[in-house]
């Protein structure tokens, strides 16, 4: 029988700077703050701690992390590429350290001057050399520079297909800022949009408007992962990890995959679906809401398709009537995700789907006992179930 990392793990602690568009201190400085915020928030002590996951995009180094809070060796150091794709990577990642017994207690965190500092926005236009430039060689003669345009080619083919509407985005953009705006915490907080609010914002590129893209933030957060049974006897709620997985499918591109057989859909996303509901023993009816990766609003639609909410297609009938919205079937977003409360590149999404499993979280949505946690799309991927220790 093949191990399994099912109900094996917890997250036993979160972290989370203050969102700014300016935070006037280093991205050293966020993420030592925030790891040792979350390792205070397990009740743990830095010397619990021998296991650090970040992502490859990070500009700060794991031993200079340890050092500065105070954790004295390591057992495991772990970067995850890709972005936006990777956060439920490094809670993968630190799942499998811990359930083998490699690791005791591991961090996972991610550290931006996302607004101040480096724009992800910019895409190819700026940064470092990277292999990733050899297929994005195709495209950037057309024009195809940023994050908004790659989405963009991917949504047309999605409103040819299945003769969704623009509107049928701005009611997620609705649903989250609703959401962000009773969140203290969010950089949005008091500022609810309408519908026309959305249709009335300037075009980024057809069909994205500006209220379709995410924030640009500042900020850092980190979160701890212990075994399930020293998870009980610690300060907070356990918030079990009752599965975890990443993908990658045929074709697969950082955004770009535009020869796949089907670029209306998100492969990725439905293989890691398939790989959690069958790890967790759960289906998409039995879970009471879902913390969806909004780095652009059309894919969100098409991962509520790809995880079974809807079916193929349905989406735009799914969002609409409140549906995803508090008191709805299946709210989403809770804290106002990266539209809303801030772009963490996913890591503040896992802070709050930790917060629903606990019960503490502002936009509390009842008896949430499974929550789904997604990552970035149109990139290599990876998401999460958390579940109330049963």
């Amino acid at each position: 029988m093949l191990a399994s990392i099912k109900d094996e793990c917890s997250i036993v602690g979160i972290g989370m700077t203050e969102i700014s568009k300016f935070s006037g201190r280093s991205e050293l400085q966020l993420a030592a703050e925030c790891v040792k915020a979350a390792i205070e928030d397990a009740g743990l002590k830095p010397t619990d701690i021998d296991g650090m996951t970040g992502f490859t995009l990070d500009h700060v180094d794991e031993i200079e992390v340890a050092r500065a809070v105070g954790i004295p060796e390591l057992k495991l150091l772990s970067r995850m590429p890709h972005g936006g794709g990777a956060p439920m990577s490094l809670v993968h990642q630190a799942a499998m350290a811990v359930a083998t017994g490699m690791c005791k207690a591991v961090v996972g965190y991610r550290a931006m001057n996302g607004r101040s500092g480096a724009r992800y926005s910019s895409g190819v236009a700026e940064g470092p050399e990277t292999t990733d430039r050899i297929s994005w060689g195709w495209y950037m003669p057309y024009g195809l520079l940023t994050p908004a345009c790659w989405v963009a080619m991917h949504t047309m083919r999605y409103l040819h297909e299945y003769g969704a509407t623009t509107e049928d985005f701005g009611r997620v953009s609705v649903a989250t800022r609703k959401h962000a705006a009773t969140n203290p915490c969010a950089w949005f907080y008091q500022q609810p949009i309408t519908l026309g609010d959305h249709q009335g914002s300037r075009w980024i590129i057809e069909p994205l408007r500006l209220l379709d893209c995410c924030q640009e933030s500042d900020g850092s957060v980190a979160v701890v992962v212990t075994s399930l049974e020293r998870a009980r006897d610690l300060r907070q709620k356990p918030a079990v990890i009752a599965a975890a997985a990443q993908g990658a499918t045929h074709e697969q591109q950082m955004m770009t995959g535009y020869y796949a057989d089907d670029i209306a859909g998100l492969p990725e996303m439905g293989l890691v679906a398939r790989q959690l509901f069958e790890t967790a023993g759960i289906g998409p009816e039995d879970v009471q809401t879902a913390v969806i990766y909004d780095h652009f609003t059309p894919f969100v639609l098409t991962q509520l398709e790809e995880f079974g909410f809807c079916g193929r297609g349905e989406a735009k009938d799914f969002v609409k009537d409140g549906n995803i919205e508090l008191g709805g079937g299946l709210p989403i977003n809770p804290n106002g995700g990266q539209l809303g409360e801030a772009y963490i590149h996913g890591m503040n999404g896992i802070a709050e789907a930790v917060r629903q499993v606990r019960g503490d979280a502002v936009n509390q949505v009842p008896d949430a006992m499974n929550v789904l946690v997604t990552a970035g799309t149109a990139v290599p991927t990876s998401a999460a179930i958390l579940s109330g220790d049963r």
